[in-house]
């Protein structure tokens, strides 16, 4: 990963201000990008940009940002890949009638060459990755902020001052002279409901996650940068759009063999993609169907074992290595593995606040960070199957929702709310106790993990006004 800072500004004492702002705030991230740095200032148009770079295509000095586009136009900090870049080289090749002179082979530059050639809405619809991008537009005094469709890289921003402020993280934000890095307590209370602070919110007042599949443009006008200048997010792809579309024109009308076989295409070309890479890379491997998946599409299209990696717990409940080291063999990977004992792990939660920028309330924060440690001293980049569960629907809550709904409406509301007070009279511990007795007479079929807490959840289902507020109520920890 790399990453970038940057910030728009009106007025400054001294130019030396502004490189040494500049600087501490992209050293606050140097961790995402140990390979290079570089800073762009410009004076007149009162524009600072810093980037951390972390070198996966192009390893040499022509990788460097931020960087210029061929006429001067266009200045970049980007952090992410394009996939498809090296195609999207040979379409700019043929349009151009191979008038491009190419400096070196690294996405940034084919990306900067397709805002030339096309423009940024006619870019954003071809090309395929991952990323976070500040393109600052010199024709016009015009900045865009930009984050992939999926939301993989993230992005903040927001004022301190007169002054627009822009990163990868908030660290850099912290470091801003005058910055006051005050905790917004509406968006706390949303971190207390969810186990995390949902986009486009950010734990600090005034600062906001640019929402996934969007970019925002704030531009210069009377010589100056000021808040009624920026626009509201311009949202360049939905996924519920796309969701919407694949039940109508657009359904698949094949066999359930030509739908598996579509599949594994799209997969196939997927890993194909993101495995396009001049630095070595591996995959973390659970022994999970989506972990297990990616990995085998990795192992079909290399010549060499790929690199697995996985952690183990000697506690069973928690140790997933055993399955990984049977899919590693079956697949046969180079596979490493590395058992955590409690003390490694406790060990990590002193430096969460410095990994994580926000309160993040997800337990897997800890076991991924250490695998992640561990596959640093191996490779530089490593696939993974997170997000497999969310896009095929992995997750009890995706059907569970419309059908316990279909159910519930029939019920009057007033009956639905006195069985709801009903079952909060009783704490969930309660719960556990009184239905972990039940199940002592039940089939082991019947048994279940933490049941008062998933009785608590029904409860909420039940002062439902329609679907929305039931799955809000499933993924919500507190009401």
């Amino acid at each position: 990963m790399c990453g970038l800072v940057g910030f728009l500004y009106n007025k400054y004492k001294v130019d030396s201000e502004i490189s040494s702002q500049l600087l501490s705030m992209t050293r606050s991230i140097s961790h995402r990008g140990p390979d290079d740095d570089g800073f762009w200032i410009d004076e007149k148009s009162r524009v600072a940009l810093g980037h951390r770079r972390l070198s996966v295509l192009d390893l040499s000095s022509a990788g460097h940002q931020p960087m210029h586009s061929k006429s001067g136009r266009y200045v970049i900090a980007f952090n992410g890949e394009i996939y498809n870049h090296l195609s999207l080289r040979e379409t700019l090749d043929s349009v151009s009638n191979n008038a491009i002179e190419w400096i070196g082979h690294s996405d940034t530059e084919t990306l900067l060459s397709c805002f030339e050639t096309w423009g940024i809405d006619v870019t954003l619809e071809k090309i395929s990755g991952m990323y976070s991008i500040a393109l600052y537009d010199t024709k016009h005094d015009s900045l865009y902020l930009i984050r992939d469709r999926m939301g993989e890289k993230p992005l903040y921003y927001g004022w301190s001052g007169d002054v627009f402020l822009f990163s990868s993280e908030l660290k850099p934000l912290k470091k801003f002279h005058g910055f006051s890095g005050e905790i917004d307590r509406n968006v706390l209370a949303l971190f207390l409901k969810y186990d995390y602070v949902p986009s486009p919110y950010s734990i600090y007042k005034g600062i906001k996650k640019l929402p996934q599949g969007s970019y925002v443009k704030i531009s210069m006008a009377n010589n100056s940068w000021s808040r009624e200048y920026i626009q509201d997010p311009n949202y360049y792809w939905s996924m519920s759009d796309i969701a919407q579309s694949g039940k109508g024109a657009k359904r698949f009308k094949g066999s359930d063999k030509d739908a598996i076989q579509k599949l594994d295409d799209l997969l196939s070309k997927s890993i194909k993609q993101q495995m396009i890479s001049d630095v070595p890379l591996g995959a973390f491997l659970s022994g999970g169907i989506d972990s297990s998946v990616v990995a085998s599409l990795m192992q079909k299209q290399s010549n060499n074992k790929i690199k697995t990696f996985t952690i183990g717990f000697k506690e069973k409940q928690y140790n997933e290595a055993e399955y990984a080291k049977k899919v590693a063999l079956h697949l046969g990977t180079d596979h490493t593995e590395l058992y955590i004992t409690p003390e490694q792990a406790i060990d990590v939660i002193s430096r969460l606040p410095k990994i994580y920028d926000e309160p993040f309330a997800d337990s897997s924060q800890i076991p991924t960070f250490l695998v992640s440690e561990m596959t640093k001293q191996h490779v530089t980049v490593s696939l993974s199957g997170d997000g497999g569960d969310e896009l095929f629907g992995g997750y009890n809550r995706y059907f569970m929702a419309n059908r316990a709904w279909t159910k519930i409406e029939k019920i009057p509301f007033t009956i639905r709310k006195l069985i709801s007070k009903g079952i909060t009279l009783l704490s969930p511990k309660i719960w556990d106790c009184l239905i972990n007795i039940a199940f002592k007479f039940l089939p082991s079929s019947f048994k279940m993990s933490h049941p008062g807490d998933k009785i608590y959840k029904f409860s909420r289902m039940l002062t439902s006004n329609n679907i929305y507020d039931v799955y809000d109520g499933l993924v919500s920890h507190w009401s």
